[in-house]
């Protein structure tokens, strides 16, 4: 293990956050967080994006569906529309009670993203987003193209050929790789993903299929994307998706705020003071989680309570936000090896940008043990037949979390409140699992049920 932080010793990094010893001794945590502020007094000191962005990021969402429609035959239905279902889980919310022997008050969704179009999970937002956003930026300086076009434009020979003298590259444990992979070839970009260690094979393998280059490492997050941003670099037509750094990352994440919005508006579910909004959101470095929150914060202020959850052995925005040191410290750093079976969670540092947001937002962070996220995928599977990978399930277990530290509960005055909450687990990805995966996956999660 490593002896020194930063200069200190571990022993002093542990007298000063106790909760570090449960953290490196790969314990489950519950962390509330003492730098949330009220959402007036947050938005008031200044974020580096603002309601105005997240309308603007909207709206050219809207100006590329011809071509998604086009490009992506699964959207057509819905017009090019790229959104997830909010579904009720009152049979998972049962069997979650009666497993971890507790009680969930008020009512339980879970939000599919693992059955988002084009790439199955919560990176095809933020991911596909920054894409299509290069993508108008290249046409529109050249020339190709104005805002008020058809950007069916955008799936013809002539604007494949263009944009294939451009190159995008990105660093990914799996998920965000894949979303912009997927659509970075159907534009017509050359593009690279740089793997980790952990990022599931059958990843790779859709990847290449898709027409993306596909660069594998031994080793994890950090260094696929530092040698993802060294050849960006040295390419005069490079462009590379920084996961740590990206302001159109977070925006692209952040609209999911309003689609949310609007489903809960069309179930006639309140979301008010006497009715509280608790989302339970998996975090790898920390972007499409923070995005989720700075956008649901615009809509419904104090009223939502946002926690993000991290496996034990990769608890990078806890750390981060715990030590106040954000981006600046690892996991590694404190000895955790940052390997887990939820790939799309395996992150050692978490997002500059996004953290820097979040800490003033969440409500707290919990950390989950790898055979949990199995046990909880296996009760999605048999009590509502909804397939999702390890990392998504890992939200499951938030309003049990939640319930059994009720410090948090009465601290916000909602005691008398949660009979009337809704609790939103935001499922990451999972209907792109090829079968054979899929088996193996579930079968574990049986066995550590004991069914």
């Amino acid at each position: 293990m490593n002896t020194q932080v930063l200069g200190e010793s571990i022993a002093s990094w542990a007298k000063a956050f106790p909760l570090l010893e449960d953290i490196t001794a790969l314990r489950p945590v519950w962390w509330e967080n003492p730098f949330k502020q009220r959402w007036m007094d947050a938005s008031s000191s200044g974020f580096k994006v603002s309601e105005a962005d997240m309308k603007e990021a909207a709206d050219m969402w809207a100006r590329f569906r011809p071509f998604i429609e086009r490009e992506f035959p699964e959207t057509r239905e819905n017009d090019g529309i790229i959104e997830s279902p909010l579904r009720p889980i009152p049979n998972v919310q049962t069997q979650l009670e009666n497993h971890y022997k507790g009680n969930i008050e008020g009512s339980l969704y879970l939000k599919c993203d693992n059955e988002l179009p084009i790439a199955g999970s919560i990176k095809a937002r933020g991911g596909i987003f920054e894409v299509l956003r290069h993508a108008e930026t290249l046409a529109i300086d050249n020339g190709l193209i104005t805002k008020e076009d058809n950007y069916e434009k955008f799936a013809t020979t002539a604007f494949k050929e263009f944009f294939n003298q451009y190159a995008i590259d990105v660093g990914s444990t799996g998920n965000l790789g894949l979303s912009i992979g997927i659509v970075s070839a159907a534009i017509g970009f050359d593009v690279s993903v740089h793997m980790s260690a952990d990022a599931k094979q059958w990843k790779k393998d859709l990847l290449k299929e898709s027409g993306a280059i596909v660069h594998e490492y031994s080793a994890d997050f950090s260094k696929a994307i530092n040698e993802g941003r060294k050849l960006s670099r040295e390419n005069p037509n490079g462009y590379f998706i920084d996961d740590e750094n990206s302001r159109d990352l977070f925006l692209g994440y952040s609209i999911a705020a309003f689609e949310l919005k609007a489903q809960l508006d069309e179930q006639d579910i309140r979301v008010d003071r006497d009715h509280p909004l608790f989302l339970y959101l998996p975090c790898g470095v920390g972007g499409s989680p923070g995005g989720l929150t700075f956008g649901l914060k615009q809509i419904f202020g104090d009223n939502v309570h946002c926690f993000f959850v991290e496996p034990t052995h990769s608890p990078s925005v806890l750390i981060g936000l715990l030590t106040e040191k954000h981006e600046k410290i690892s996991v590694q750093d404190f000895g955790i090896d940052n390997i887990t079976e939820a790939d799309g969670l395996a992150v050692g540092r978490p997002s500059s940008f996004a953290t820097a947001i979040s800490e003033k937002l969440i409500s707290g962070v919990y950390t989950v043990e790898d055979d949990e996220l199995f046990k909880m995928l296996a009760l999605l599977m048999r009590s509502e037949g909804l397939k999702v990978e390890p990392s998504a399930a890992s939200g499951l277990q938030g309003p049990m979390q939640l319930s059994k530290h009720p410090l948090y509960i009465e601290n916000h005055d909602l005691s008398s409140r949660m009979k009337k909450a809704t609790h939103v687990a935001w499922a990451t990805g999972g209907s792109l699992i090829p079968e054979t995966d899929w088996k193996a996956i579930y079968q574990k999660g049986k066995s550590l049920l004991g069914v």
